[in-house]
């Protein structure tokens, strides 16, 4: 079995990555960041015109297996602006309205960023019988102007981009804390598969395509387009999974999954048989601890777009457990990490010995 431990220099790569801004629609200089650090372990790299960045090993050959993540991050767009200046705001992806008040954020405009905060009147001002829970039709962002006309001149308008400042930073030596770790750590994740098999010097059989796609978090988009572009044969999916074991979530529901107890391998009717039996086969073989979990109908992953596109393409989910998904301090365990990366890695080395999927 292989050994695989997270760098310094992997590190570097995972912090620049996380704090850079890659709303959904606007994932430009994150895939810039992404590029640049994958460049290095592949021989071709495409981008399609909704930004989707894919790094080739052995492109010239007909059999094509994908690995895959999403780098998109959930944001807010300006809705409305007030006579006061007083802003409003629609989701870009499922952004949380509950968690919006008292968050600082930052307003994308032709002139720069324009800082500001979502207010929240004060508990003082609050009659205790009439409480207001935060909501889409009350959540507001005051950004220091006292008028429409004020916050024009700024550059914002409706159609801005907004998103939080917060930034990566690493707790308790185990747990790292970030927002969009949905799911860029999966982007990480792919990168570092593809730089393990350049330094193991692994020859593949097959194409190997390390896809970073946009607009996952509105509708799988991203995936969409790729699929019918790249026309894959395989396809393995990452992304991030709950976990459940936090207060307020309902494991007979939600499953019983935790953070440092391995990658998370998913059971769906979008997840082929065949392709998720030879992962959880490699991981008993390679002694990678893993846990299980079903999704009834549909994934909500990219899994989803890949499996049903084209003719259908062979296609599973690996996901990574993570607590306090959508918020700005989503947490994902180091082992975790680098369990899965370990996984597709081995994964791969078994299609390619077996020839697996792939007809002569």
């Amino acid at each position: 079995m292989s050994n695989y431990s997270i760098n310094s220099d992997s590190i570097k790569f995972l912090e620049k990555y996380l704090n850079e801004f890659s709303p959904t629609g606007h994932e430009n200089e994150g895939q810039k960041i992404w590029i640049n650090y994958i460049s290095s372990y592949v021989e071709k790299i495409q981008t399609d015109l909704y930004g989707t960045s894919v790094g080739i090993i052995n492109p010239n050959s007909p059999y094509k297996l994908i690995i895959e993540a999403h780098v998109d991050e959930i944001s807010w767009y300006v809705n409305y602006i007030t006579e006061e200046g007083i802003i409003y705001v629609s989701r870009n992806g499922g952004s949380d309205h509950q968690i919006a008040p008292s968050k600082r954020v930052i307003i994308h405009t032709e002139k720069g960023f324009v800082h500001g905060v979502f207010g929240w009147p004060a508990i003082h001002t609050r009659k205790p019988f009439e409480e207001k829970s935060p909501n889409i039709d009350n959540i507001f962002i005051d950004i220091g102007v006292s008028s429409k006309n004020e916050a024009i001149n700024m550059g914002v308008h409706v159609g801005c981009v907004i998103t939080y400042p917060d930034q990566f930073f690493i707790m308790n030596r185990n747990y790292f804390v970030s927002r969009a770790l949905d799911n860029k750590i999966g982007g990480f994740i792919i990168a570092e598969v593809a730089k393990m098999i350049i330094e193991n010097n692994i020859d593949l059989k097959f194409g190997l395509y390390i896809v970073n796609s946009v607009q996952e978090e509105v509708g799988l988009k991203g995936a969409k387009m790729i699929s019918k572009i790249i026309q894959p044969n395989v396809s393995i999916v990452t992304d991030v999974t709950h976990d459940t074991c936090i207060p307020m979530i309902d494991k007979k529901i939600q499953g019983d999954i935790k953070c440092g107890l391995g990658p998370v391998i998913g059971y769906a009717p979008s997840i082929h048989k065949n392709i998720r039996e030879l992962i959880i086969n490699t991981a008993n073989s390679k002694k990678i601890s893993f846990q299980r979990l079903v999704s009834s109908r549909s994934t909500g992953t990219d899994v989803d777009a890949f499996a049903y596109s084209n003719k259908g393409v062979l296609s599973a989910l690996i996901s990574i457990p993570l607590k306090y998904m959508h918020t700005t301090v989503e947490m994902v365990h180091k082992k975790d990490i680098e369990q899965t990366i370990l996984l597709i890695f081995e994964t791969l080395q078994v299609i390619n010995n077996e020839n697996k999927f792939f007809i002569d």
